[in-house]
């Protein structure tokens, strides 16, 4: 028996078409170890999830992707398969 496990961490990447539109980026050296990136990725455009793991969020002035698959999306949001139509 195969011991598959899963990888909870979820990794993204932000790319924004210009520096124009970003907004704020603070990355804290000290005390508060976090980190923020803000901007506009203009109006949204569509938003697929690509070879069923990575949800793609297309703006007008970026993209954002995430390794997060439609099944754990729908589990989260209480969607689950049973029971819903698909569209």
């Amino acid at each position: 028996m195969e011991n598959k496990t899963e990888n909870i961490e979820r990794f993204f990447p932000l790319e924004l078409s210009s520096k124009a539109n970003l907004k704020n980026v603070i990355l804290a050296n000290g005390s508060r170890d976090s980190a923020l990136v803000e901007g506009t990725m203009g109006r949204l455009v569509q938003a697929t999830f690509v070879e069923g793991e990575i949800l793609e969020v297309v703006g007008e002035k970026g993209v954002l992707r995430i390794n997060l698959r439609e099944d754990e999306v729908r589990k989260a949001t209480g969607n689950d398969k049973t029971g819903v139509k698909e569209t």
